[in-house]
């Protein structure tokens, strides 16, 4: 091999000897190796996050079923929710004809329909025990109109999660009064 000697320039023995620096290598492929082992470890030993999701309790249809019966509950115990467009909620206590609260405008979150969903609860629970059925509670049905989306609806059933209303229904039928309501807002 050719060498390059950049030296003292005398080519005499007075001087100075230099070392030659040597250019240094680093292998990194017992790195890589213990990267993609340690990579492959964790993916296997960690489990990815599951989807979270609602259980939704449906009635059986059963069309040769002639023995349907309507329920009876008293209106001091329903609240009913109307879902409109552009993210509008509606509600009202009781029967529309002669509701005891409503109908209002209300928000989604915190400050608008659980606010109102805790404290019906309580009034209904204190209501349900002074007529002798402690074990009655709020009772809220749920209005989806044609267009509300589906987000809506969502919310609303998280809403219920939340605090904790135990019995509540989706209805898709609207009475007379209640299209009036919509159509009006």
């Amino acid at each position: 091999m050719a060498e390059l000697n950049t030296g003292d320039g005398g080519g005499g023995k007075g001087g100075k000897v230099r070392s030659k620096k040597q250019n240094s290598k680093v292998d990194l492929t017992a790195m890589v190796d213990l990267a993609f082992l340690l990579i492959t470890f964790f993916m296997l030993t960690t489990s990815l996050s599951k989807p979270q999701s609602m259980d939704l309790s449906l009635p059986d249809k059963d069309p040769n079923e002639k023995d349907t019966k309507d329920t009876k509950v008293d209106e001091n115990l329903t609240m009913t929710v109307i879902l409109g467009e552009n993210n509008k909620l509606t509600y009202y206590m009781g029967l529309l004809s002669a509701p005891k609260v409503g109908p209002k405008d209300i928000a989604y979150g915190k400050d608008g329909i659980r606010r109102e969903l805790l404290k019906r609860k309580k009034l209904a629970t204190e209501y349900a025990a002074s007529i002798g059925k402690p074990k009655s509670g709020i009772i809220v049905i749920i209005k989806p109109t044609k267009k509300s989306n589906y987000r809506n609806l969502v919310d609303i059933l998280d809403e219920m999660a939340i605090s904790g209303v135990k019995t509540y229904a989706i209805v898709p039928e609207f009475t007379p009064e209640e299209n009036k309501l919509v159509e009006k807002k």
